[in-house]
């Protein structure tokens, strides 16, 4: 899919609408699957569970430097409470 392509659809009763087939597919979305709704800046932003996840660990991530195991601090961290 295209980096931007715009389509226009039409709110139903209750407020549905239907996200295109090439939308889905491109997001990898499946009937029943879940999906994140983001309204930011007057926008709202549709991504996968699956694409909110990989976002939120590759943001994790560049906070945190590579030779650092956030595994490896927090039982540190368990630890030294524990000798408290």
């Amino acid at each position: 899919m295209a980096k931007e392509t715009v389509v226009t659809t039409t709110v139903a009763e209750g407020g549905r609408i239907v996200i295109p087939a090439s939308y889905r597919k491109a997001l990898g979305i499946r009937p029943g699957d879940e999906i994140v709704l983001r309204f930011a800046d007057g926008e709202v932003r549709i991504t996968s569970r699956a694409q909110a996840r990989r976002r939120a660990r590759e943001y994790v991530r560049s906070l945190v430097p590579d030779n650092v195991s956030l595994v490896d601090e927090l039982i540190r961290e368990r630890r030294e409470s524990a000798d408290d």
